[in-house]
């Protein structure tokens, strides 16, 4: 049971992301007739929001292993951009298993900041 809130959800996340956004600019440029143009240009920055949100996570995830409470705040942060994302395709790609994933690594990432040590205390001790 404690692999349900582990903080490699996080490395499932950036896998995710980042396989996803590979996968969507392949499809583009496949399925894209004609030349270089706005169109294939909004295409391909989907996919790259997708890829940077997953190297971002990973690095998140990377910060979590090493119990650093920012890679919990950023992961938050790129999960609720997921999430906006996809309400906003929603109309055209009903992505639910990306929210879910989306939402998973929302709860982990805020159980990851209640429990590694606050940062603020530590530098207290310092001074």
């Amino acid at each position: 049971m404690k692999w349900l809130l582990s903080i490699h959800w996080a490395l499932i996340a950036a896998v995710w992301y980042f396989g996803n956004g590979i996968l969507h600019d392949v499809f583009v440029l496949i399925n894209h007739k004609g030349k270089y143009d706005r169109e294939l240009l909004r295409l391909l920055m989907d996919g790259h929001i997708l890829m940077v949100s997953g190297a971002v996570v990973f690095v998140c995830w990377l910060m979590m292993l090493n119990k650093i409470q920012c890679g919990g705040v950023i992961s938050i942060i790129i999960a609720l951009g997921m999430l906006l994302y996809c309400a906003m395709i929603f109309p055209f790609l009903k992505s639910y298993l990306t929210m879910a994933i989306s939402i998973i690594l929302i709860i982990v990432s805020i159980k990851a900041i209640n429990d590694f040590p606050n940062i603020y205390n530590i530098m207290q001790q310092y001074k």
